[in-house]
């Protein structure tokens, strides 16, 4: 079965899980490359992006800080990702829930850095977790924790 529309014939579902073709994904569809979301990082289980400031995305002027909006964006898709990257083939997920808690402001100018991690899967759900940072992982901007549906055939 072909791939839907918005996606790209070279990430056919069910292929491999393939970061540098996921990385390209990002740089070239969808709102992702709307707010600048690039790749950063990756390992066994995570995957990191970062999302650079523009004034575009500032919720405030006056103070120059980040939208929630675009954080929130930041980490469905590095905890999207990082379930693609345990599960090592790129099927249908579904978001069910991504719950995050805001510890302070992005600090204005900076990238804000995404990191998603796939800390356990299920037959039929994938559970996330994951920071979202600035300057120090030490000192987070927000903590996220959700779970996605993980759907084993193509989309008809």
């Amino acid at each position: 079965m072909p791939a839907p529309a918005d996606t790209p014939a070279s990430f056919p579902y069910g292929s491999p899980f393939d970061l540098a073709k996921v990385a390209e994904m990002i740089d070239a569809m969808g709102h992702s490359t709307w707010l600048g979301m690039r790749y950063h990082g990756h390992g066994a289980d995570w995957v990191e992006l970062a999302l650079p400031w523009k004034e575009d995305l500032v919720a405030n002027p006056a103070t120059g800080v980040l939208a929630s909006g675009p954080i929130i964006s930041l980490m469905d898709n590095a905890t999207g990702m990082a379930v693609w990257r345990t599960r090592g083939v790129m099927l249908p997920q579904v978001t069910v829930d991504l719950r995050v808690d805001y510890m302070r402001a992005a600090r204005p100018g900076l990238t804000v850095i995404g990191r998603g991690e796939c800390y356990k899967l299920t037959r039929s759900v994938a559970f996330v977790r994951g920071i979202a940072y600035d300057e120090s992982s030490e000192d987070p901007v927000a903590h996220v924790a959700g779970s996605f549906i993980l759907l084993s055939e193509t989309p008809q």
